[in-house]
């Protein structure tokens, strides 16, 4: 380390931090946005060729009344965040049953899924779209060895950080914009629903996210999930990933425990001397928002710290910020570029409640509410300002 390096400051740290999980949300906002705007030219049709089990309980038409399209959004958002919670449920009964492996298949399975099927209908799409020549023979073998890939490189972790990082952001994308193809009442409200279910599953002691996270510390295991990890993880001389760090300083603490008292004093001076030499190290790469020896936890959705630093991502974050502004794309940009400002700073709210609070918090409910009523305001009021001021401009 060199001394005479100016030591960076937590403002600059903070906005290093910012960034890292900024830009791969902008970078998925930005990717839907573009596909909507190229592929739904009539949303209508797409909205009406589209059906799912948030389409379940009602099927919305042009011809019903604005309260009937609102209660049957309301039962359409009900269905669906019960069947999120059943799911969430079972994964925790799984993993209360140590069926790791199992889980683990499941995970990679439904990421082929995704990227296969998903990502194949859109390239379709985007083939017909653009008339791009090719054979069907060639593009299912392509389309089998970007999918295969995407899987190895998510759950196995011996890709590279960005690769890894880009298959995530790519899966998001793909579930978001079939998200956006469901009735416009279905998605505000179910986006509404599922910011009041972020916050009960994460911060009520009976949500089943956080039962999962709990459990998950008391067994020092990782929960397989899709989660967005802002930067890579350190690495060792045997480039394994370090994703516990805690476990070594955990498992240091019971050897001082078991040693005599005398060796437990030297010990314990050289184990202080060393993490103080270490946390000075570590401060040229960045300086976390939270310490990371009282919270090394692992999300499935909201956001945190994991073990070694990063800031951490549930990848159902990443698709329903999509959606919404992928929603307000089928409108005009004007509202695309509110809805977007709106996530953005709610996300900044969340990271900054993060370091003041010090625990795992739910990253969907300020923005998604931000969003959501600028969307409103940019539509209704917005909209209405700039036309009256471009009309007298014109007249002037």
């Amino acid at each position: 380390m060199d001394r005479n390096q100016r030591p960076r400051s937590i403002l600059e740290s903070l906005g290093e931090e910012l960034i890292a999980i900024l830009t791969p949300v902008s970078i998925c906002m930005f990717t839907v946005v573009l596909l909507v705007c190229v592929l739904n030219s009539d949303p209508s049709s797409s909205s009406a060729s589209f059906s799912s089990i948030a389409t379940a309980a009602y099927s919305e038409t042009d011809s019903d009344s604005s309260w009937d399209k609102f209660v049957g959004a309301f039962l359409n958002s009900l269905v669906f965040v019960a069947a999120i919670t059943i799911a969430t449920f079972v994964l925790v009964l799984l993993f209360y049953l140590r069926c790791v492996k199992f889980l683990k298949f499941y995970m990679g399975f439904s990421a082929f899924i995704v990227l296969g099927n998903l990502g194949g209908e859109i390239l379709v799409l985007l083939i017909d779209r653009f008339r791009l020549p090719i054979d069907s023979i060639t593009f299912l073998i392509l389309l089998f060895n970007f999918s295969v890939v995407g899987v190895l490189a998510v759950f196995m972790s011996r890709f590279s950080i960005l690769i890894t990082q880009s298959y995530l952001v790519l899966i998001g994308v793909l579930v978001a914009y079939f998200f956006t193809l469901l009735p416009e009442w279905t998605t505000w409200v179910l986006l509404v629903a599922l910011a009041i279910y972020d916050i009960a599953a994460v911060l009520l002691p009976v949500g089943p996210l956080r039962l999962l996270v709990e459990m998950a510390i008391s067994r020092d295991e990782d929960i397989p999930a899709l989660v967005y990890e802002a930067r890579p993880v350190i690495r060792n001389d045997s480039s394994l990933v370090q994703r516990r760090v805690w476990r070594e300083r955990r498992s240091s603490q019971n050897d001082i425990e078991n040693a005599t008292q005398d060796d437990a004093r030297v010990v314990r001076a050289e184990a202080e001397e060393g993490l103080v030499a270490a946390t000075r190290e570590r401060s040229e790469i960045s300086v976390p928002l939270i310490n990371q020896a009282e919270n090394s936890e692992t999300f499935l959705e909201g956001i945190g710290l994991g073990s070694s630093g990063a800031i951490k991502l549930g990848l159902g974050d990443f698709i329903f910020y999509s959606v919404l502004v992928g929603r307000a794309a089928m409108y005009d940009l004007m509202t695309v570029y509110a809805c977007y400002l709106a996530i953005i700073a709610g996300l900044g709210i969340t990271l900054m409640l993060l370091s003041v609070y010090q625990k795992a918090l739910p990253a969907l409910p300020v923005s998604i509410m931000l969003g959501v009523v600028f969307y409103f305001l940019a539509r209704l009021l917005l909209e209405v300002f700039v036309v009256q001021c471009s009309s007298n401009l014109v007249m002037f």
